[in-house]
């Protein structure tokens, strides 16, 4: 007999991606940039695609404590984003660039949430204007950072975006594909090795 335990078995089957259109500003351009990448995706046959739109969670600025929890909306709401971030295995945050940074609402919807990050690869696809929203990204690697996240050293960025589309794709759309496989590569390959990690040993912070 064995003297070590048996080892768990590994998590198999598609991952699951959680893609966040991060802006929820009237005349956003987000869903458009949110809507192709998500496509990208679903072209892999190992990814299943959860496209998550702030929009939908108008959660208060003024977060919960553990003695003073939210009221019973805010706390649906927490709840149901909650367990949408906690069935990903990975994430790519979808985010255009205010004042050289991450939209306020993206920030807040980050803050309501804690362990459902950890131990996960995060993706950024970014768009704007001529830095096509790069401060925001790398104000969003600190704070993934910060919460135990992965997040990876390839990127999409949409300089102009506004330009660099013609309806739902990508002007460029041969050169856009090559950098979202590129992407999605690298997320996968994060997002199976943390996985059979989690499964392995629980992570602790």
């Amino acid at each position: 007999m064995s003297a070590h335990p048996p080892t768990p078995a590994s998590p198999t089957g598609p991952l699951t991606v959680a893609v966040l259109i991060g802006s929820v500003r009237a005349g956003r351009f987000g869903p458009t940039v949110a809507r192709w990448f998500a496509g990208q995706a679903t072209q892999r046959d190992d990814v299943t695609v959860d496209l998550i739109d702030l929009i939908d969670y108008p959660l208060p600025l003024e977060l919960a404590t553990p003695g003073d929890p939210p009221d019973e909306a805010t706390g649906r709401l927490r709840d149901d984003l909650a367990a949408r971030l906690a069935r990903a295995d990975a994430f790519v945050v979808v985010t255009p660039e205010y004042n050289n940074t991450l939209p306020a609402a993206l920030k807040n919807a980050i803050d309501w949430i804690f362990d459902e990050w950890a131990a996960k690869p995060v993706g950024f696809v970014s768009y704007g204007g001529m830095s096509g929203g790069l401060w925001a990204v790398a104000h969003l690697r600190h704070v993934f950072t910060e919460l135990h996240a992965v997040p990876l050293r390839e990127s999409l960025v949409f300089h102009q975006a506004w330009n660099k589309f013609d309806g739902d794709r990508p002007r460029d759309a041969e050169e856009s594909e090559v950098a979202a496989k590129t992407m999605l590569s690298r997320l996968v390959w994060w997002a199976e090795a943390l996985r059979t990690a989690r499964a392995l040993r629980p992570y602790q912070r």
